[in-house]
């Protein structure tokens, strides 16, 4: 389940060619982050200064007050898709003026007059911004998709623009040299060191003739981060396998009704049923199809995205953007683009990760090979015809077989006790009990497609406003696959005097791609695993407690963002949590103990399967970011080189490969990154057992700790330090591998 998608991703993402000084997007897949990262720039808090107050006279609505709206939220109803290329340029008119005050004023610069105003700066950009980069994953139609294309080089040269104003970072650098001795509080030291750091990494003390250089780059990526991301949607979008009712014999009731859905949402015939490129479609179909020929075709296309049709082949982008990061790197004197990525995370060094990574690698392998048996002796004592042995595509059906057998679990007999509504119901009673939490729906709020839904979070105890919750659970066309949490407005306390207080309340989004019924929709575990893990990050930007934009929310380093929402993801599996909300979505019964019991008894089996799956893209993501000279180099040879290398188990393939690798080539976060969610792991399996000892999964004092320094610190202090305050000591690997069966 290493989809924060990136899809991601996706993803609102962070500082990296964009000029963001916070994350709105933080993906489980990865087409969500790169829509992101293809849009940002000047994401700051949503404040508007004076100069730009004219834009309240004009009829773009993304340019007019939003007061009238409920919580000032966007006017969704009113925005058209012209709308948002005059608007992006007029905000990045605005957004360099904010930033020429701050050079031309006369004051010495201090933290106030430079710091504290810069991270106010560029509100209607970031207002803007919100809306566009969120819509660019959410509802990104053709149309908007054009906007897109035209606008990433022009916002990555804005970008490049306003990191590199004449005078500006001068002045940030002489408020950095007396960080120390001007009486800050560490949380004003902090901001200083970030956005100091920031500048430096967006090319500020470089030559103007290398700056110019880097310009390009960037510019060039943005363009291609773009085209590599709709490529892949058009893929998903437009691929359909079309089965008969026949074809799904023995499938479940819920993959029937969504295969059925879908043919009606394309317009198929009566009879006709249609399988997608949607996870949430063609997972299930790969676990329960008996028709081994459907199987082989779906997933061959599915692991094809990015190469199903030559005009969309995504391979000479993601080479040519390998060449133009490794180009980046040097310009800032590193060897490779990995080691200018480890730089700014925990990890500091390449060689930190892959040490990480190999050790898990290496006992994986062992878990896969000792599954693989499992799988053979089934099919030679079941009589299964599969000849040529276990294909990939087969794995996933054999595994559910052998899953039944040895387990006596049969998933499709938990899912009609996870209908959305149980699992949503389970989410807000978790987020009730540990942070007092609690959730008002507001359907009078007019949002952007009829199936998102909109709620007020307030605290039990006395009722304030703590953030506005977007729900978007369902796939549809034009929506990225994967899931994510994204933002629209990020929490700060940093306002100006004439700002309404409702604009440091964060506006947070999470995004699913479930298969929609016609009547109940049914969750599979991973599903709803899946919505408690982005609901973690949800709580990222809900909870978060800084006065500064830039250290606000999920703005934090890449390899400490994804412990909130895989800690988050423990409470789903709780029988406490699961005796209570887990009900017959028909009869109202809850959950057997004898499911339960299986279910438990069942989940570390395949453990060694899905390791495997995601390491091996981490490995080669490294791999990747790692080489120095890319003459004459060919991805797919790597590809089959570095599998070969690292000895890939047999039947098993990359969940992710480099033509649709969107955490990668549509996005730059989770580049030379995408080990973030192992490392993660590592602190979230340390964290979720302070609860397991202390007797009491919600246990007030844990998790108010948790609250203070997990959820709510955002970047205030170092990652590291913030987990040792949680723990009282640094991480420790066991508990993850104990986790994952590696031990």
């Amino acid at each position: 389940r290493h989809l924060c998608w990136m899809a991601f991703l996706f993803a609102s993402l962070r500082l990296s060619a964009s000029f963001s000084r916070r994350s709105n997007l933080i993906p489980r897949t990865a087409t969500a982050a790169a829509n992101l990262l293809t849009t940002a720039t000047a994401a700051a808090p949503k404040t508007c200064s004076s100069t730009q107050l004219f834009s309240t006279m004009t009829a773009n609505p993304l340019l007019q007050d939003w007061s009238s709206q409920p919580f000032n939220l966007p006017p969704f109803g009113e925005i058209k898709t012209e709308d948002y290329e005059p608007a992006l340029k007029e905000a990045m008119v605005a957004h360099l003026e904010d930033l020429q005050a701050i050079v031309d004023s006369t004051e010495e610069p201090t933290f106030d007059s430079v710091i504290k105003a810069y991270d106010q700066s560029g509100g209607l950009l970031d207002k803007v911004q919100g809306v566009f980069s969120n819509m660019c994953s959410s509802l990104n139609t053709e149309e908007l998709q054009k906007v897109q294309t035209d606008m990433s080089a022009v916002l990555s040269k804005h970008s490049s623009k306003a990191y590199t104003l004449p005078g500006l970072f001068a002045k940030i650098d002489q408020v950095y040299q007396t960080r120390l001795e001007t009486g800050l509080n560490s949380e004003q030291i902090r901001l200083v060191e970030r956005v100091h750091m920031d500048f430096v990494r967006q090319g500020a003390e470089l030559s103007p003739e290398a700056q110019e250089k880097l310009s390009q780059i960037k510019a060039t990526l943005a363009e291609l981060r773009t085209k590599f991301m709709q490529n892949v949607l058009k893929d998903e979008s437009t691929y359909e396998l079309v089965v008969t009712k026949d074809d799904l014999d023995d499938c479940p009731d819920s993959l029937i009704e969504a295969a059925k859905q879908a043919a009606v949402e394309r317009e198929k015939g009566e009879d006709d049923y249609v399988i997608t490129l949607s996870r949430s479609l063609v997972e299930p179909f790969l676990v329960f199809c008996k028709n081994r020929d459907l199987r082989k075709q779906a997933f061959e296309a599915w692991t094809q995205r990015g190469q199903l049709d030559e005009s969309r082949d995504n391979v000479p982008i993601a080479q040519e953007m390998l060449k133009l990061r490794q180009q980046q790197a040097q310009l800032y004197g590193y060897k490779s683009y990995a080691e200018f990525q480890c730089v700014d995370r925990m990890a500091k060094k390449p060689e930190n990760v892959m040490k990480l990574l190999e050790d898990v690698w290496e006992r994986a392998k062992v878990s896969a090979d000792k599954e693989r048996e499992e799988l053979e002796t089934y099919v030679k004592e079941s009589g299964l015809d599969l000849p040529g042995g276990i294909e990939p595509w087969d794995w996933r059906f054999v595994a559910e077989k052998v899953r039944i057998s040895k387990y006596s679990f049969d998933e499709s007999l938990l899912k009609p006790y996870l209908s959305l509504e149980s699992v949503r119901e389970a989410m807000f009673a978790v987020s009730g009990n540990l942070f007092g939490l609690q959730y008002k729906p507001r359907p009078d709020i007019g949002m952007y497609h009829p199936d998102v839904d909109a709620y007020e979070v307030r605290r039990k105890t006395d009722d304030k406003l703590v953030s506005i919750f977007v729900h978007d659970n369902f796939s549809r066309q034009f929506k990225s696959s994967g899931a994510w949490m994204s933002e629209y407005r990020s929490q700060t306390r940093n306002l100006k005097a004439t700002d309404d207080e409702i604009e440091g309340v964060p506006i947070v989004s999470n995004n699913n791609n479930l298969a929609k019924a016609s009547g109940t929709t049914l969750l599979s575990h991973d599903d709803a695993t899946t919505m408690f893990h982005e609901f973690g990050h949800a709580h990222h930007g809900m909870l978060s407690d800084a006065t500064y934009s830039r250290l606000a929310s999920t703005n934090v380093l890449t390899d400490f963002v994804e412990l909130p929402s895989q800690l988050m993801e423990h409470w789903f599996d709780e029988r406490q949590v699961l005796k209570q909300f887990a009900r017959h979505f028909e009869t109202g019964e809850i959950v057997p103990d004898e499911l339960l019991d299986k279910l438990k008894a069942a989940q570390s089996f395949n453990q060694g399967f899905g390791t495997i799956e995601y390491t091996i893209c981490a490995l080669l993501d490294m791999a990747m970011h790692q080489i120095d000279n890319y003459d004459d180099f060919d991805i797919i040879e790597f590809e089959k080189k570095e599998l070969e290398r690292l000895g890939m188990p047999q039947g098993i393939v990359m969940r992710h490969r480099p033509p649709h690798f969107l955490h990668l080539f549509a996005s730059e976060m989770y580049a030379a990154g995408y080990y973030v969610y192992l490392w993660a792991e590592v602190l979230d399996a340390d964290a979720y057992a302070a609860f397991e000892e202390k007797g009491d999964i919600f246990d007030p004092e844990t998790a108010e700790k948790a609250r203070k320094y997990i959820y709510s610190a955002g970047n205030t202090e170092a990652p590291d330090e913030l987990f040792r305050q949680f723990r009282g000591r640094d991480p420790d690997i066991s508990f993850m591998l104990k986790k994952k069966g590696l031990v």
